[in-house]
């Protein structure tokens, strides 16, 4: 982290913001010398009077060393906008200015004009896509287990998201728990040993027995797994991810898995396994299959009535559409 005094923090995922303001805050108190006595202050900009605004970004008496912290800064007002960045293009002595924004709302511009003042940015936001956000889960769980100074095979840390599912802080606390535990030695049968209550259906499951064309057997993991209250956007991950993952690999033709597992950006076993799936599917298959994900992710989302239907029917369709 470099010694500028302006930082935005980029996004709404929770984990990955407090870990953002956990470091710089350590920083500062490392760098000013004051530990735990450093002032930190926090506000929420959107609720903030332009007064109470005013006078926390004014140059204090002493010039002493301290954190600001504005909270939800999307939703700021006009005024309030207009206080935080005279203060971003020239903060008071002293002050470390540490502005949280989603990215959106009706202050989007300010993300730029912050940009454009030097700010040092933290990318806190989980990708929005189904096919991406899965393979940023997995991204994540790998640096967990790295930052740990544990080394483990793709398949367990797919393991770990199968059974714990794609909530940030679950997941880093499965990847702690399990180096604590295990004493750094983890492979799929620690993982099912530790999560086997958890792990029993999970939209994964239920995402590889209708890619596989097992239609009886993809519903009934489908109605364990929504009696388990598997979420309906975790049942849609799963499956956008297998849809998407046959598509991939099956566009890229044949070859050795080893040899296309960098092209493809996935690792060798999941390369021969979609391989194996891929067979028996058609072209003109995939593509009404990835449509289905498609509308499935917005259903999800709040599109459709009823997401328990909007599940079950994508479920069977992506069964009924295997050769």
């Amino acid at each position: 982290m470099s010694d500028t005094p302006l930082h935005l923090v980029l996004g709404d995922e929770e984990l990955l913001v407090d870990r953002a303001v956990t470091k710089i805050i350590a920083t500062v108190r490392a760098r000013s010398g004051a530990g735990a006595n450093l002032p930190v202050s926090r506000l929420r900009a959107g609720d903030a009077g332009v007064p109470e605004l005013a006078e926390l970004l004014s140059p204090s008496l002493f010039a002493e060393d301290r954190v600001v912290i504005l909270e939800s800064a999307a939703d700021a007002g006009k005024d309030a906008v207009t206080l935080i960045l005279d203060a971003a293009a020239a903060p008071p002595d002293g002050v470390t200015l540490v502005i949280l924004h989603t990215g959106g709302g009706r202050t989007k511009a300010m993300v730029g004009a912050l940009q454009k003042c030097g700010a040092e940015e933290y990318a806190c936001q989980v990708p929005g896509k189904a096919g991406e956000r899965a393979k940023w889960v997995r991204a994540f769980v790998h640096q967990e287990f790295q930052a740990a100074g544990v080394r483990v095979a793709g398949d367990v840390e797919q393991l770990v998201i199968d059974a714990v599912g794609s909530e940030l802080r679950e997941l880093a606390a499965a990847c702690s728990q399990l180096v604590a535990d295990t004493g750094g030695k983890i492979d799929a049968n620690a993982v099912r040993r530790y999560y086997s209550g958890k792990a029993e259906i999970t939209g994964f499951d239920v995402a590889e027995k209708a890619v596989a064309g097992d239609l009886p057997g993809a519903m009934e993991a489908l109605r364990w797994a929504m009696h388990r209250g598997v979420a309906h956007v975790l049942l849609a991950d799963a499956l956008a991810d297998a849809v998407h993952t046959i598509a991939k690999v099956g566009s890229a033709g044949r070859g050795d898995p080893f040899s296309m597992a960098s092209g493809l950006g996935m690792p060798p076993w999941k390369v021969k396994k979609a391989q194996g799936q891929a067979r028996r599917w058609a072209p003109e298959s995939i593509g009404t299959a990835l449509g289905v994900v498609a509308a499935l992710n917005a259903d999800v989302k709040g599109a459709a009535a009823d997401a328990d239907y909007a599940v079950e029917s994508a479920v069977r369709t992506i069964a009924e559409l295997v050769a």
